[in-house]
């Protein structure tokens, strides 16, 4: 469960972010916080992988919907044809591939009134490893492969300064978890959702400070961070 932010003190190391989304998203969430001015390291423990499929169905459907990013490029051209998409990053990506999409708010639990009545034709390409069954027929597109946490993320958690640690997913919160019981630095923890959370301690995950996402998406990942390093620097 999530634990109450114990005050930071002004003596306190500035953290490393430690970003371990598959290669791409991470270079693109770093991107994306480069004002914060944190040292980034990335170390994915996902590689998305391309699986067979039916890509003609898949192109014939009438509309899609979208719970990641990493299943558009799958989809090919959307050719206006309507998808529902989970949030703002993956909506983004589904406009670009010419969809008319319709933005859900950034989780699957809160999509599900956008799903009500969707009727023959529509299809939800996944991964392999699906957090959620949705009223629609699905279509693994993609696998999530899992890898071990590179030299530069070991460095840095045997060292003493903090480390911010984005949970972007149940499964790589768990995967993560499992990686970092040994760590010696201070782990400041932001899950992207109470089941992102959840998943941290139940594969025996520790930390020091740590904040929900106020948004289940990147930019309450954002946000959380940004009340992490204001909480420091007020003290």
């Amino acid at each position: 469960m999530s634990s109450p932010m114990p005050p930071a003190s002004p003596t306190d190391p500035v953290p490393t972010l430690l970003l371990t989304r598959p290669d791409g998203a991470s270079r693109r969430f770093a991107t994306g916080v480069a004002d914060l001015g944190l040292a980034v390291v990335i170390a994915p423990v996902l590689r998305i992988v391309a699986v067979e499929h039916d890509a003609a169905r898949l192109a014939a459907a009438r509309g899609l919907v979208f719970t990641s990013v990493h299943a558009v490029p799958a989809a090919g051209a959307g050719r206006g044809r309507p998808a529902i998409c989970v949030g703002p990053a993956t909506a983004a990506a589904a406009r670009a591939a010419g969809f008319d999409v319709t933005e859900g708010p950034g989780d699957a639990a809160g999509m599900m009134p956008l799903l009500a009545g969707l009727g023959a034709g529509w299809l939800h390409p996944h991964g392999t490893h699906l957090a959620r069954v949705l009223p629609v027929p699905g279509m693994v597109v993609y696998d999530q492969a899992p890898q071990v946490l590179n030299n530069a993320a070991r460095d840095l958690l045997a060292g003493t300064a903090p480390v911010l640690l984005p949970l972007f997913s149940p499964r790589s919160a768990a995967l993560v978890a499992e990686q970092v019981r040994d760590a010696q630095a201070p782990l400041w923890l932001v899950p992207i959702s109470p089941a992102a959370d959840a998943a941290w301690d139940g594969a025996g995950g520790r930390a020091s400070r740590r904040l929900v996402a106020p948004r289940p998406y990147a930019g309450g990942i954002v946000a959380a961070i940004e009340t992490l390093l204001n909480a420091k620097q007020s003290i």
